[in-house]
């Protein structure tokens, strides 16, 4: 039998019918409809909070996933809509020709917005499946997603100390985090380290979510925290919550709230001219590169 992350029911629910079946896979189908992209288990937590389902692992994999897999394969939600960062494949960017590689330099071309910029930034995440959710905004906004997955390596933290006195800017880090035990020490982990690696740079670290007010705020869904984590002592809160726990749209939100602290609209408008005229310019070379190369 499989157990319950949040404690096993003592109350069996019967079987649902058929309507019950399709009336729960039409409300499924409306949170992701209105917020997606998300993952699987933010859809769970939005589905527990509006107390469509019980807040069990039994729930999340025998009727949240199952259901959501049901609907993508009859073609009633797009495979899109749901989004898993946990899983990625390595390949080298290549091409059929030169034709192609310019049409590939025209279309993604950006110009970088921090170059000028007084100050850099950048966005930390502690779970690899919400990457998808938050790089929206993150890409929109040209700011790196470092996504430590836990407590991250001291190489992966190294190499970011490099990269922060390489540009010798003030940096603003922004985290995003579960609210337990462990995720609360890692934030520390991270700015301590970082600091010691990095010495000497204008550092600052700000922690985003998941905070006590969110929790209350929001009336986020919680869980117990776990008793045999070394650290729960000293987190000193009965209650736990997973940052899947916030909507997808709250978190964007979030995250682009964090970054428009450090832009001004008339530079972003100017940005965007100048990145504008600038591919232009890219699509005439490519136009007459063709040209060329036809005329051969």
């Amino acid at each position: 039998m499989m157990s319950a992350i949040y404690g096993t029911s003592l109350t069996k629910r019967s079987r649902r019918t058929k309507a019950e079946i399709a009336m729960l896979e039409e409300a499924l189908f409306a949170i992701v409809q209105e917020q997606h992209p998300m993952t699987v288990r933010q859809v769970f937590y939005q589905a527990v909070s509006r107390g469509l389902v019980p807040k069990t692992e039994v729930a999340y994999q025998t009727v949240v996933v199952r259901l959501l897999v049901r609907l993508r394969k009859q073609g009633r939600m797009p495979y899109g809509w749901i989004v898993d960062e946990t899983r990625w494949v390595r390949k080298p960017v290549s091409y059929t020709g030169l034709d192609a590689a310019l049409e590939h330099v025209v279309e993604c071309y950006r110009r970088d917005l921090w170059a000028e910029a007084p100050v850099h930034v950048e966005i930390w995440c502690e779970k690899e499946a919400l990457a998808g959710v938050l790089y929206e905004e993150t890409h929109r906004f040209d700011v790196p997603l470092m996504v430590t997955k836990g407590y991250p390596s001291h190489s992966f933290l190294y190499g970011a100390a490099q990269d922060i006195l390489r540009r010798g800017k003030p940096t603003f880090l922004y985290y995003f985090g579960d609210y337990d035990p462990t995720g609360k020490d890692i934030p520390r982990y991270i700015e301590t380290t970082l600091r010691e690696l990095a010495p000497g740079a204008e550092i600052h670290f700000e922690r985003v979510a998941v905070t006590p007010e969110q929790i209350t705020e929001w009336n986020l869904p919680t869980r117990p925290t776990k008793k045999t984590d070394t650290r729960a002592k000293r987190f000193g809160d009965e209650r736990s919550v997973e940052l899947d726990a916030i909507p997808p749209d709250m978190l964007r939100g979030l995250v682009q709230e964090c970054i428009l602290r450090h832009l001004d609209v008339k530079y972003l408008e100017r940005m965007a001219v100048i990145e504008y005229l600038e591919r232009k310019e890219l699509e005439r070379f490519a136009k007459l590169w063709r040209n060329g190369s036809s005329a051969m």
